[in-house]
């Protein structure tokens, strides 16, 4: 493996920077280094906990979810204060500044983002949730995310893409690098070898991106390259398997022979594709390695040092800290990774740190900004932009039945159905739509029920519930009777894709299929489907002939589709997929 150029893309050192980094390295212990390569999940703000992940386990990079905006800024405070050697603290900087702290902006989810095909969208992304995470003294953002939304059925990436189409993507992204360099923010494009092939989620299975090496080069390879010569900084490596890459790469063909390998475990796709082939010359972070796509691989003792022997240069996350950090010191001392790739892995961390003026800032007492620069988040000139991103994001997929715009002179009487996780009655978003509705002069009903065990039981004959039996009276409803009460049904869905959750489709609250959840009236009444969160729902009411994708699940969202719906607005958006899933019967 070659040794970093520091003076070239992404670092381009000067001599001061340089010669701070041979110091800093020469100054190290063994110890200190293999504490360097450590990135762990933050999950206490208790100072001794600090002192001793900073002083003296001495990790190179940490990560705290979202909270209270002067409670992270502390904490990143005195984590600065403690280490020897500055620290890169990250987050996950994906939809705006809420990725870091909970009154951050909300600016769109990237499939929002792309929907705009406006790139100054792609730049403000970055701009807003890089300035934001820099108020709270973060350096490291873990994005853009730069996947490629191939498969529909994919459980993980759908709207945290820019899309399928890799051009788009690149422009995107590209638009996020460009902001993120201007807030002194690294950023980590992810998740390589490229997530959105398989249908399955990476963080429950080793996935498998099962694209040709050619299809490959066409696709994902394409947006790397293109990410990586405007001047990526870091990448974060997925437990995601990369089949044809590996075999052709492959230095033991063996290894590959009846066995998914993931590519943070693969020397083929880290070294010989992402530095070799790419030339990426950039820092190598894992993704979380308390994944199962990671921890089903090997067993985590050889797997840990392994991962720095394969080519990466940071370890994300830990069920144990202690115990990693006892498994990469004893495979070091093993010799499943040498003096030399120890040398590599700790030199590109101190040069991404200095490549931030990391070594300046602290010397000027400004590693961490001062508690009145919290005065940035959610400032109103972002709520503007994100504002005239819902504008440019909503898309109208399909009108067939010539609906829009709505009109209470026209169908006043409205069946409201929200479906979220949970059935919650009375849930806000259903209030949301309510009054909304009700202030355009709609008369609304809003479906706040459940099908449960009681109203099984009623169906049984086993219970008198009053509500039960209210339910089964609607259920067995005659339908000139239905028809004769509303003109519109309207159906808003908040479903998000998730870790974890590897399915999520439309579910209708029913009783065999007759249940006024389910669109059984759909040759009955016009309906109206509004996706929030997911832009394939189609898929399972291709009988809605009135279609809207909105993609982020926010108050200025709401307010655009509501704009759109009624005409005051034009739907501007251009959906960065297919929302049809490659079937002509839901575009009717």
């Amino acid at each position: 493996m070659k040794n970093p150029d520091l003076r070239a893309t992404p670092f381009f050192l000067d001599d001061a920077s340089i010669e701070w980094v041979k110091a800093t390295l020469a100054s190290m212990t063994e110890e200190e280094k293999i504490g360097q390569l450590f990135c762990p999940l933050g999950a206490s703000g208790d100072e001794d906990v600090l002192r001793k992940l900073a002083e003296q386990i001495g990790v190179g990079g940490i990560m705290y979810r979202p909270g209270e905006a002067q409670n992270v800024q502390h904490v990143h405070r005195l984590l600065q204060n403690c280490a020897k050697i500055p620290m890169l603290l990250a987050a996950n900087l994906e939809s705006g500044g809420n990725g870091a702290a909970l009154t951050g902006t909300n600016f769109a989810k990237p499939m929002g983002v792309a929907a705009t095909d406006d790139d100054e969208m792609g730049y403000w992304l970055g701009k807003i949730a890089c300035r934001e995470g820099a108020a709270l003294g973060l350096n490291w953002a873990f994005a853009p995310i730069v996947d490629i939304d191939m498969n529909f059925r994919n459980p993980i990436t759908n709207l945290r893409t820019f899309g399928s189409d890799p051009q788009r993507v690149i422009r995107m992204a590209g638009g996020y690098l460009r902001a993120a360099d201007e807030e002194g923010v690294a950023v980590s494009i992810k998740h390589f070898p490229g997530d959105g092939v398989d249908e399955r989620d990476q963080h429950l299975v080793t996935s498998v991106n099962t694209l040709s090496c050619e299809q490959w080069d066409a696709t994902y390879g394409k947006v790397y390259k293109a990410l990586i010569d405007q001047g990526a900084k870091t990448v974060m490596v997925g437990h995601i398997a990369q089949p044809a890459y590996q075999k052709a790469l492959s230095y033991d063909p063996a290894v590959y022979e009846n066995r998914t390998v993931p590519a943070t475990l693969s020397k083929e796709l880290m070294t010989g594709l992402l530095r070799d082939k790419l030339g990426f010359n950039g820092l190598i972070v894992t993704d979380a390695t308390t994944m199962i796509g990671f921890t089903v691989a090997k067993e985590r003792a050889k797997a840990v040092p392994l991962t720095i022997a394969c080519g990466a240069d940071m370890f994300l996350f830990n069920k144990s800290l202690e115990e990693d950090y006892g498994y990469m010191l004893a495979g070091y001392r093993e010799g499943v990774f040498d003096g030399k790739r120890l040398d590599q892995a700790v030199t590109r961390i101190l040069a991404l740190k200095a490549s931030l003026g990391l070594p300046q800032k602290r010397a000027a007492g400004v590693l961490v900004p001062p508690p009145e620069a919290l005065a940035v988040l959610g400032d109103e000139s972002h709520l503007a932009k994100a504002r005239a991103c819902a504008d440019k994001a909503v898309t109208l997929v399909k009108d067939t039945q010539g609906l829009l715009p709505l009109s209470a002179a026209k169908t006043k009487r409205v069946y409201l159905n929200v479906l979220e996780p949970g059935g919650a009655v009375d849930t806000p978003l259903k209030q949301a739509f309510k009054r909304k509705l009700e202030a355009e002069g709609f008369a609304v009903e809003v479906r706040n029920r459940d099908v449960n065990a009681d109203v099984m039981a009623a169906f049984l004959g086993q219970s008198d519930d009053a509500h039960a039996l209210e339910l089964m009276r609607e259920i067995f409803e005659k339908v000139e009777d239905f028809k004769g009460r509303y003109d519109l049904i309207l159906y808003v869905a908040n479903y998000e894709t998730a870790s974890n959750n590897v399915v999520i489709r439309l579910q209708w609250q029913g009783l065999m299929g007759m249940g006024n959840d389910a669109p059984w009236f759909a040759a009955e009444l016009p309906i109206l489907f509004v996706s929030l969160a997911n832009p394939y729902h189609l898929l399972d009411i291709p009988m809605a002939k009135t279609f809207v994708n909105a993609y982020t699940n926010t108050p200025f969202v709401i307010d655009a589709v509501f704009e759109k719906l009624m005409g005051r607005s034009a739907f501007k958006g251009t959906s960065p997929v297919d929302a049809a899933c490659g079937r002509e019967d839901t575009l009717y």
